[in-house]
């Protein structure tokens, strides 16, 4: 495949993956995505130069009050797991319709009054401003800054479908990068498709989008430096992105031992070197692990210290949570209920974690996943790469777990254990699975053959995520499928035309995408059958060279 072909590749898998996200985007309900109010709310709030109060001390302005009221918030989708006690159908309450929802203004978009209860509190403060600055800089630009809410609701979930997109050719060419497949990049570009949370999450207003982006970013430079790039400006780079990252979330911060593994782990690094040139690979290891890590500190690193000395924590508490005190079980059997909560969540557990999808989708996934890394591991040539890559994801898990325990251990109950924030290992995850699946089909041009599965593999499970979330939230027992759409258009702040438009051409782009790589596929399958009914011609004997770049082979078509 020449190089436009690639890029024709990745562009139609961009726009895939932005076609699921903005789908989401309409599908979910407003403000039932994870903390969505107090998301909108740190915009608004910056956005009429209200600033960035002390952690637990910001307040949801009367605009978000009045947002929450009303879509009803306060209610359960017909489809949630558990029906609580007490708590009102959202198919039974009265939806404002979207003509008549208020606009924000700077009277209506700053705190009125101090908290009365804990969902007054906007916990976001805990972070830092940069993702919700970039908010608010969107609704001056578009003009949106004293619109309806649900329209600027819906302008910032398109700003986080548009975060989304640069994964694709991220995971592409970190793939290429390490395999020298072009087939492997395009299954890297998949993998992401294969969660419908991605979408759900993409399709919402969150901070973890930018911080899964600049993720992303640091995954491909950490390619380069295990494929060889030694250079300075690379660490300086590589240091500056990963400071964006702290300027929006603390877990950025896990990027730096990876990175700093990875010039250990490279060939060229420390234990790459040859027993005589260890030393000195490891002094010039640790000379650009340093520009990094000094780099990032001066670009985002500074704000966590200035919470040491400000509040004496690296991240204050934001909400004092009501204990449940439920009776806590011992570390064995919480590791089992927090790992299958990010297991759940990381593949679909769509709004406020109400629509759970079946044990066996997610169980199969994850199991998938598990044994696809294992492979990879075990594969010599790229063990070292792979373990690299594996150690953002095994990080943050760990950090997500370990975290939650003290509060489990003091009042029985499970907080901050969710898959979303294992995002930020989602490009590793995709080149990780893209070099065991190229493992698996072996060399040559046979892993394009794989490349068609994939993909409708990640157009089902997205048509099954996306079912899922619009009878989970709109279809109450015993309603139609008309009823129910009603429903939709009700709480959607775009009229009917667009509910149909978006998932018909998000359709339409999976189907183009399924045709030009299963064209690939072909036409790599004919190839590979010319190359071996081919009659060879003598020639002098020469001396056999190892080809310069692994996987060269399958470059063709």
């Amino acid at each position: 495949m020449d190089l436009p072909g690639r890029r024709r590749t990745d562009v139609v898998l961009a726009l895939l993956a932005i076609g699921v996200a903005a789908t989401w985007a309409l599908l979910t309900p407003p403000l039932r995505a994870p903390d969505e109010p107090q998301h909108l709310n740190s915009v608004l709030r910056i956005a009429y130069g209200g600033g960035w109060p002390r952690p637990g001390e910001a307040v949801l302005s009367p605009a978000v009050q009045r947002a929450r009221v009303d879509v009803a918030l306060a209610t359960d989708v017909p489809g949630r797991w558990q029906d609580r006690p007490g708590v009102p159908q959202l198919s039974d309450a009265q939806i404002v319709p979207r003509a008549e929802r208020a606009r924000v203004s700077r009277a209506t978009a700053l705190p009125d009054r101090p908290a009365t209860e804990p969902g007054d509190v906007d916990q976001m403060t805990q972070h830092p401003p940069l993702y919700y600055a970039l908010g608010a800089g969107l609704l001056h630009v578009t003009g949106l800054a004293d619109a309806r809410w649900d329209q600027q609701l819906l302008a910032l979930r398109l700003l986080d479908v548009a975060l989304l997109a640069p994964l694709v050719p991220l995971a592409s060419w970190s793939a290429r990068r390490l395999t020298g497949s072009r087939a492997a990049g395009a299954v890297a570009a998949l993998v992401p498709l294969l969660s419908p949370q991605v979408g759900h999450i993409f399709g919402a207003v969150s901070n973890d989008t930018l911080v899964t982006l600049v993720a992303g970013v640091v995954t491909a430079l950490a390619v380069r430096v295990l494929t060889g790039d030694r250079r300075l400006r690379t660490a300086t780079l590589i240091g500056a992105v990963i400071g964006v990252g702290l300027l929006t979330k603390v877990m950025a911060a896990f990027l730096l031992p990876v990175v700093a593994l990875a010039y250990v782990l490279s060939p060229a690094g420390a234990l790459g070197a040859g027993t005589t040139r260890r030393w000195r690979g490891l002094g010039g290891d640790a000379v650009r692990v340093l520009l990094m890590g000094g780099v990032a500190a001066c670009v985002g690193g500074w704000w966590w210290v200035r919470n040491l000395v400000l509040y004496g924590a690296v991240q204050p508490v934001g909400l004092d949570r009501v204990p449940l005190d439920l009776l806590p079980h011992g570390f064995g059997r919480y590791l089992m209920i927090a790992w299958r909560s990010v297991a759940l969540s990381f593949f679909g557990d769509f709004g406020w974690l109400d629509l759970r999808t079946p044990e066996t989708f997610w169980l199969t996934a994850t199991v998938l996943v598990l044994v696809l890394g294992a492979f990879a591991l075990s594969v010599r040539g790229s063990r070292r790469a792979v373990a690299t890559l594996l150690a953002l994801p095994t990080l943050l898990l760990v950090a997500v777990i370990g975290n939650a325990w003290g509060y489990y251990r003091e009042h029985g109950q499970l907080v901050g254990v969710q898959g979303r924030y294992l995002f930020a290992g989602l490009v590793a995850l995709a080149v990780v699975v893209a070099v065991a699946v190229h493992r698996v089909c072996g060399a040559g041009a046979r892993t394009w053959w794989a490349v068609p599965g994939v993909l409708a593999l990640a157009v089902a499970v997205n048509a099954y995520g996306a079912r899922l979330g619009f009878t989970g939230f709109y279809r109450a027992p015993g309603w139609s499928f008309a009823q129910a759409w009603q429903r939709w258009e009700l709480l959607a702040p775009v009229g009917p035309v667009w509910l149909w438009l978006v998932p018909a051409l998000t359709a339409v782009v999976a189907l183009v995408a399924l045709v030009i790589t299963a064209r690939q596929a072909s036409e790599a399958r004919r190839a590979a059958l010319r190359g071996a009914l081919a009659v060879p011609h003598w020639r002098p004997a020469r001396p056999l060279r190892r080809p310069a770049t692994e996987g060269t082979e399958d470059r063709q078509p």
